[in-house]
């Protein structure tokens, strides 16, 4: 059982947030927008079916087209992508033109 110093892992470096992924709300809602759009895509579909009822093949058509549209829409509203497992960009300062390389602090 040493004394010995234990290194942090932390890094308080500030992160770049301008390639930080999508927060959970911002995905979340894009998802629920997708199902909202293809679950509304079944509805013109069975409409057509209705409006074609005389020609039995095109009717059909529709009917076969509205079948799978739920399904879909559930699994792309549940589809999330991976985790990233990417090293985090950190902010690396450099020196700016008004400070200049040989930037001398005057104490008074």
């Amino acid at each position: 059982m040493g004394g010995g110093v234990v290194k942090s892992e932390r890094d308080d470096t500030p992160v770049l947030i301008t390639e930080a992924a999508r927060s959970y709300e911002e995905e979340f809602a894009a998802r629920k927008r997708k199902y909202v759009t293809m679950m509304l895509l079944r509805f013109p579909c069975l409409v057509l079916a209705a409006m074609f009822h005389d020609t039995w093949w095109l009717a059909l058509g529709f009917v076969l087209l509205s079948i799978p549209l739920p399904w879909a829409a559930v699994l792309i509203a549940n589809d999330r992508p991976p985790r990233k497992a990417e090293q985090v960009n950190r902010y690396q300062r450099t020196p700016n033109a008004i400070e200049g390389p040989g930037h001398s602090v005057i104490e008074g």
